[in-house]
């Protein structure tokens, strides 16, 4: 709501530090306004700060200097070719626009950033550099042109997920002309009613050999789907017949075909031992369970363990590291 913003904008001007936006924003839609939104921010007193996270979308395409940002972070996973996640360190250079260069942090062990600095913000002087000449050589071995595609293929890639999966579940977020940028989201909230929640859909897509995409975010009850540029179509149809076909076995339950507490989907994953148990006391076959798609009898990947309960596990942490007198 842009003209909220001016409003409060204009409240605030006297106290107004910074405005926070991501671009495209995380519903996976190209703000037509954020030029206009950024200016609002200037036009009161405000710099602003933009969410690096979906370059992805960005790079050859725009700029965050186009668009009116004065500092932005890039998120080198995804976009710039790091893993993400893992337990390593993590790396996110900060680019500024030339007016704030000179604010740049220093360091206490060595002086570096602007002629009025800041003071450190990072424990190493350059954080974790090395991770860096992985997208240094992504970036040099694509080129320009290289990775202008790659954002091109990364939107086209997420657009096709859409347009394949838009007849089958409920698109929240879209473009004025009915696209997305590189990533989407889907609604899932409206199976609450007969027993299926989005933790059963992605604990299912295991059953497919998926790894689910992020669920409940940015709005709980759904999955955000972001395919990047490298996927092909081949693996691209191979999730869409993926989601089509579990929306077929959520159908079975809301036609009453499949028991709401007893289906391939609140008891996913099934792991091979289970599959083999001499009991099954399931109200659907084994082959239903674990090669729902023909392709599956060929390449099937096992989950080594039915399903854990992922809020009990986030409260009640284990370690298992040895006890501290092995270290002394």
């Amino acid at each position: 709501d842009i003209e909220d913003l001016r409003v409060k904008a204009i409240q605030y001007k006297d106290s107004l530090s910074a405005l926070m936006v991501t671009y495209p924003s995380t519903h996976g839609v190209f703000e037509e306004g954020i030029k206009e939104i950024c200016s609002i921010g200037h036009e009161n007193g405000g710099q602003v700060y933009m969410d690096g996270a979906n370059m992805n979308a960005q790079v050859g395409l725009t700029s965050p200097a186009i668009i009116g940002a004065d500092v932005c972070h890039l998120n080198l996973h995804k976009t710039f070719a790091i893993p993400h996640g893992g337990g390593g360190p993590g790396m996110g250079p900060i680019c500024v626009a030339k007016h704030l260069s000179p604010y740049l942090p220093s360091h206490t062990l060595l002086p570096m950033g602007g002629n009025k600095p800041i003071s450190a913000i990072s424990a190493a002087p350059w954080g974790s550099p090395s991770i860096l000449l992985i997208s240094y050589g992504y970036i040099k071995m694509l080129g320009r042109e290289g990775v202008t595609n790659s954002t091109k293929y990364a939107i086209l890639n997420a657009n096709y997920i859409k347009s394949r999966l838009q007849n089958h579940y409920k698109l929240l977020y879209g473009g004025t002309k009915g696209r997305v940028a590189h990533e989407m989201i889907f609604d899932f909230r409206e199976f609450k009613k007969i027993g299926i929640e989005v933790e059963d859909i992605a604990k299912r897509l295991m059953d497919y050999g998926f790894h689910a995409p992020t669920i409940s975010f940015p709005v709980a009850g759904t999955i955000m789907i972001e395919p990047t540029e490298s996927e092909d179509k081949a693996e691209l149809d191979r999730f869409c017949d993926t989601m089509i076909s579990i929306r077929e076995e959520i159908r079975e339950v809301e036609e009453g075909k499949a028991d709401s507490k007893n289906n391939v989907l609140v008891n996913a994953p099934h792991t091979s031992l289970k599959v083999t148990s001499d009991e099954w006391n399931f109200d659907y076959s084994r082959q239903k369970a674990a090669f729902p798609l023909p392709h599956l009898k060929n390449n099937k990947f096992w989950t080594p363990v039915s399903r854990i309960d992922n809020t009990f596990g986030d409260r009640n942490i284990m370690c298992s590291c040895p006890p501290i007198e092995d270290y002394s």
